[in-house]
């Protein structure tokens, strides 16, 4: 199990401006969707566990070692960030080049960065695109290409921020569907969203950010079921909890499919 340990971080971009204020938190192998607001601190939340930002205080431990005492490099062979916007991640001038630089830049040969990220377009399906310039491709697809990149790299922890922005319905299959594929080979998943219909289907977990601080976390069933409380981070249920909601149905239900099958039981 891959266990991330974050205790009493705190971190500012100035003095004056706190972002993240003393959050205490244990990341283990259930998926875990972060939710909340811009400027509650989720970005800067992952930068840190990524190493791209230090914290002014406090510890985050990947099984039992300080990240502090990690090079950036050293944590890119443990945690992989797929960033909201591709073009901040993408710059080689074809789709194959663009995925292999991560697998070469932590020790892959070019043999085994070839076929890992062939693996990892493959997952994405993006097969057949592989001499294509990155941005002869459209946002979903550079979106692919940049969490290719980082499947390619075998990481223990796989972080993704807004992984459905821009995406369609086909598109967040994928993304769920890879999702799925990582917890099954025994990683972690990570995952900033502003999507609560994608975050109450496919994540086990839901860790609710306001204000830099940690508001809620729990089961994705408990925590959407806590209407007032996702109100003071000006979040919403999922849809498909709100119409169950209104139309009587018990058991704070998380996707469409839930409430389908409960309107087609029998009444008693």
């Amino acid at each position: 199990m891959n266990k991330l340990e974050i205790e009493r971080l705190h971190f500012a971009y100035d003095k004056a401006t706190a972002v993240i204020k003393g959050i205490d938190l244990v990341l283990d192998d259930r998926k875990t969707a972060i939710i909340g607001q811009n400027g509650s601190g989720k970005t800067t939340f992952v930068k840190l566990l990524k190493g791209l930002l230090r914290p002014d205080s406090g510890r985050i431990l990947l099984d039992g070692t300080d990240l502090a005492t990690l090079t950036v490099a050293q944590i890119a062979k443990k945690i992989g960030l797929v960033f909201q916007n591709p073009d901040d991640q993408i710059f080689k001038n074809t789709v194959l080049d663009e995925v292999m630089v991560g697998p070469l830049n932590i020790g892959q040969s070019r043999d085994e960065a070839m076929a890992s990220s062939r693996a990892a377009l493959a997952q994405v399906e993006l097969v057949g695109v592989e001499n294509v310039n990155p941005y002869d491709l459209n946002l979903a697809q550079r979106k692919m290409v940049a969490l290719a990149s980082i499947l390619a790299m075998d990481t223990p922890v796989v972080i993704f921020d807004e992984p459905t922005m821009g995406q369609d319905v086909a598109g967040k299959a994928i993304i769920k569907k890879v999702i799925e594929n990582l917890q099954a080979e025994g990683k972690s998943v990570l995952c900033i969203l502003h999507d609560m219909d994608f975050a109450a289907a496919v994540f086990e977990r839901i860790v609710v950010f306001s204000q830099g601080q940690l508001l809620l976390e729990g089961d994705a069933r408990e925590v959407f079921s806590k209407k007032e409380l996702l109100q003071q981070a000006y979040l919403d249920q999922p849809q498909a909890m709100k119409i169950a909601q209104a139309l009587g149905i018990p058991g704070n239900l998380l996707s469409v499919e839930e409430v389908e099958l409960a309107l087609a039981r029998p009444l008693r």
